[in-house]
């Protein structure tokens, strides 16, 4: 029975107008024939009876003219796919295989291993998507783990990746010396915040106290420390008024207050979060290093606002 279906579906694709007379030039060979010339494709086609019966029908003499007429009319070649159960990209690259003077069989044998390596090839996009359920389910295995431990969160060994040597600088002085004060120099004086502008944002001694090698660049710093999750800004101002005094004498400020006829100086903080605090003492302090340190205010809904930040020497 399978013989005769096949038969019948071969006859069909080949040739699709019933009652036209089979005009096959002569001496080319029918289908089974053809399908018995190329063994490797027969090999391969013939994993299941519909692939042999498919690629089989594709080596004849009358179908080539079908594949050539599917490269000049699209909906010859969606007919012709849908009949094969191939997609129309497969029956026009085949028909212009034939067209540039390409064997039909070599033709054939082409586009079924081509078809072959892409169903074998994995998706990329499905197999990053099963790869990172499958770490989502090794990560909720492990929480399910009553004797799994980690000493430290995972993330820090990125982190440290993603760190310059005076960024290192600036955490270990947060972490030993406290919250660090920082100002902002704005326009206005007496008369209030209504008009004011932004003169010079983020003045601190970061840079200088830290010993930081490039203290230019401590803006920069700030900003990837704030990025990372490890360093928060804060609007509120620091206890000790000694703090300022020290930075508000400092050339950098001095100039900004001077650079216009009233201006002000509007103190703020820069503190370590807590995720920092934890990154700190995990990764940068010795392992024997049982001293206590300064605490630092954790950050409140709305404040930890990243801005600008200028160095200041000295």
């Amino acid at each position: 029975m399978h013989d005769d279906a096949g038969t019948a579906t071969m006859n069909a694709l080949v040739d699709p107008t019933p009652g036209e007379p089979d005009d096959d030039a002569p001496g080319l060979p029918g289908p089974g024939a053809a399908l018995s010339a190329v063994p490797g494709l027969a090999r391969i086609a013939a994993a299941t009876w519909l692939h042999a019966t498919r690629w089989g029908v594709l080596a004849s003499w009358r179908l080539s003219r079908r594949l050539a007429a599917a490269v000049r009319d699209p909906q010859q070649a969606a007919s012709l796919a849908r009949e094969l159960g191939v997609t129309v990209t497969t029956v026009t690259d085949l028909g212009r295989a034939v067209a540039a003077g390409v064997p039909l069989q070599q033709a054939v044998a082409d586009a079924l291993t081509t078809e072959q390596e892409q169903r074998a090839e994995p998706d990329p996009v499905r197999s990053e998507q099963a790869s990172l359920r499958e770490q989502g389910t090794a990560l909720l295995d492990r929480s399910r783990d009553v004797w799994h431990e980690q000493d430290q969160h995972p993330a820090y060994a990125r982190i440290l990746g993603d760190l310059a040597p005076d960024e290192a600088r600036v955490l270990l002085l947060l972490v030993r010396s406290g919250p660090q004060p920082s100002v902002d120099v704005r326009s206005g004086g007496p008369v209030g915040r209504v008009h004011s502008q932004l003169i010079a944002p983020g003045l601190t001694m970061i840079g200088a106290r830290a010993g930081c090698r490039y203290v230019d660049r401590v803006p920069a710093y700030l900003d990837n420390l704030h990025r990372l999750g490890l360093v928060w800004f804060s609007r509120e101002q620091l206890t000790d008024p000694e703090e300022y005094q020290v930075l508000e004498a400092q050339p950098d400020v001095l100039e900004a207050l001077h650079s216009q006829r009233f201006t002000k100086v509007v103190r703020r903080s820069i503190h370590l979060t807590p995720f920092g605090e934890g990154f700190c003492r995990a990764v940068l302090l010795p392992a024997d290093d049982a001293s206590a340190h300064p605490s630092h205010v954790a950050p409140d809904d709305g404040e930890g606002e990243g801005h600008g930040y200028s160095p200041v020497s000295g």
